[in-house]
């Protein structure tokens, strides 16, 4: 049965739904919480929960990254940023968080981009990976496809274990037709090959996409187009695929390439929209084996935003295409993702939430859960 709309006689469409539009089904068997395992693992790294720090500044510094990483995830730098740009970025963070109190000011983008105008530096890329890398936990870092060919010898040097590769819309082959500073444009098939560590890439929203990054020997799969709260990619460039779908879709990239490739297993992080524990339960439920978080961690006390939120996208220096977004704080870093929580908002305790979600329906590892019933109930006809 198709599932295409028309919208008028010259086009149709796929019916599409957002994580507001589904939700699991408790089945016949309950667990307890206590027999739930949040285990995941990928290439040789084993984490204690399944989140990923997103690489925006408001949300990852050195320090937040050391701190999310003795928690059980991976802080995920970036190295675009302003950690790689000033030798005391604090000042500047400083400054950010109390610029004028208003998602959409054209003064503030003003500001931002010329904070951004200054040039990344190699040596503070190897300083502060250095530095996340003494306190013992997994060393990850992020570039842009634009920027990887010029920095990531620079990142494999510092000794990195992960490499992120994000933008808002990555594809297998050419990034950019002209490259940066008339470098060739990235093939990531050939890059990924000669790389030492594991790669994760995107953003991808669709079927072929993923499943094209997936054959460049990519070890996980971004779902969605990067910036979550902070982005406006849907006005400025009409571009978006609502998250519940692009993960299912995306998955099932995932399951045919996996019988492709004789059993090569590739993971689905979903990366963006993921506001409360609710997000994360219904993203792994479609299929994600993990989460990457922006603006819920951005809530932390810990979080170099101080209760603002942001991405790169907002600092383009020819088409912005993001807010710095007020997100508030709502604790630690700790009781944001283990609790005990204090708000019934599902912004804290975010794993407990997951964890009694999984038991409720019946499901003690996050691969079987993978297999929970779930029903389309679209958020105009819930009772809000």
């Amino acid at each position: 049965m198709s599932n295409e709309l028309p919208i008028g006689l010259a086009k149709n469409a796929r019916r599409a739904w957002a994580l507001d539009d589904v939700a699991v089904v408790p089945s016949r068997r309950t667990r307890s919480p206590q027999d739930v395992s949040l285990e995941w693992q990928i290439d040789a790294y084993k984490f204690d929960m399944p989140v990923i720090g997103a690489p925006m500044d408001s949300v990852m510094s050195p320090a937040s990254a050391i701190a999310l990483g003795k928690l059980g995830g991976l802080g995920v730098l970036n190295l675009e940023g302003l950690w790689t740009r000033y030798e005391n970025p604090e000042p500047i963070l400083e400054e950010i968080a109390h610029l004028e109190a208003s998602d959409v000011s054209p003064e503030n983008t003003r500001r931002l981009q010329e904070l951004y105008s200054e040039p990344i530096k190699a040596e503070l890329i190897t300083a502060r990976l250095a530095e996340i890398r003494e306190a013992g936990v997994v060393v990850s870092g992020s570039l842009t496809p634009q920027r990887t060919q010029e920095f990531y010898q620079t990142v494999v040097d510092a000794g990195v274990d992960m490499f992120v590769i994000r933008g808002t819309t990555v594809s297998a082959e050419h990034v950019t037709d002209n490259g940066v500073d008339g470098t060739e444009p990235l093939n990531l098939k050939e890059f990924i090959y000669e790389l030492d560590v594991p790669v994760i890439v995107g953003g991808a929203a669709g079927y072929t996409p993923a499943l094209h990054l997936m054959r460049t020997g990519a070890a996980g799969v971004l779902v969605g187009f990067g910036g979550g709260s902070a982005t406006t990619t849907r006005r400025a460039l009409g571009i978006r695929v609502p998250m519940a779908t692009a993960i299912s879709d995306i998955a099932a990239a995932r399951r045919d390439y996996l019988d492709e490739s004789g059993g090569r297993y590739v993971h689905v992080i979903a990366d963006g929209g993921l506001g409360t524990s609710g997000d994360i339960v219904k993203a792994l439920a479609m299929g994600a084996d993990a989460v990457m978080l922006g603006a819920t961690l951005a809530r932390a006390e810990e979080a170099p935003g101080r209760g603002w939120h942001w991405g790169l996208e907002a600092v383009h220096q020819e088409f912005p295409r993001g807010h710095r977004t007020r997100v508030g704080t709502v604790g630690p870093l700790e009781e944001v993702l283990w609790g005990p929580s204090h708000h019934t908002d599902g912004s804290s305790n975010l794993m407990g939430g997951l964890k009694r979600a999984m038991a409720t329906t019946g499901y003690v590892d996050l691969k079987s859960f993978q297999r929970v019933d779930a029903i389309v109930s679209p958020l105009s006809q819930q009772d809000r």
